[in-house]
């Protein structure tokens, strides 16, 4: 149970604020993606807390697996 799901093959795009906190979501169960909509309750995988730098047009990954959490890198295309 505490494996993480793919929400979605491709990232999210989010209009992101300047020095807001976002709270990913790691484990893929979030109705509400790329974030935390409190579902992973009773897992051990937690949120990823995310402070955005600046304002703009910022890549979410949502296959999970991205190694730059919680930032789209292109690691779902890795075989």
């Amino acid at each position: 149970m505490d494996e993480r799901l793919i929400a979605r093959k491709s990232p999210v795009m989010v209009e992101v604020e300047a020095s807001m906190a976002y709270w990913w979501c790691a484990c893929g169960r979030s109705a509400a993606q790329p974030f935390c909509d409190g579902l992973h309750k009773g897992i051990t995988l937690a949120p990823v807390k995310w402070v955005a730098g600046e304002a703009g047009p910022t890549w979410f990954c949502a296959c999970k697996r991205t190694g730059s959490e919680p930032l789209f890198n292109g690691t779902h295309k890795a075989p």
